[in-house]
């Protein structure tokens, strides 16, 4: 297995509040970090056990993920239909887990209502 990925919990967490109005949160405990704009969610660090990630995705995008790469599941309690959970077990490329890791932003923010996006007159 290439060993392409370099990031850790910290590389992940940087990368994730490098987004405007990106927040982090616990509330799942000590067990996962939480990323969100405007109280919605784009990424999932989970603390324990192997470094996975959840990532919201585009629904043309999310089974070629999951069928394309070993270490992309279905979400892990989470939505199945919009989220997959990948394992950070060297597989993936740190340039493509950002890349994803902007897509759940983006996909995030393109679903905020103007009120949530702070666009409200």
């Amino acid at each position: 297995m290439c060993n392409f990925v370099s990031m850790n919990v910290e590389d992940l967490r940087k990368y994730c509040l490098s987004f405007p109005r990106a927040e982090e949160a616990m509330p799942l405990g000590d067990t996962a970090l939480v990323f969100k704009v405007s109280g919605k969610w784009f990424c999932l660090v989970f603390l324990q056990g192997d470094l996975r990630i959840n990532i919201k995705c585009a629904a043309d995008e999310i089974y070629d993920m999951r069928g394309r790469f070993p270490a992309v599941t279905a979400g892990f309690r989470m939505n199945k239909k919009y989220w997959n959970t990948v394992l950070l077990d060297g597989s993936i490329s740190d340039s493509m887990l950002k890349n994803w890791i902007r897509k759940s932003y983006r996909l995030v923010v393109s679903g905020l209502t103007q009120e949530e996006n702070g666009l409200t007159p």
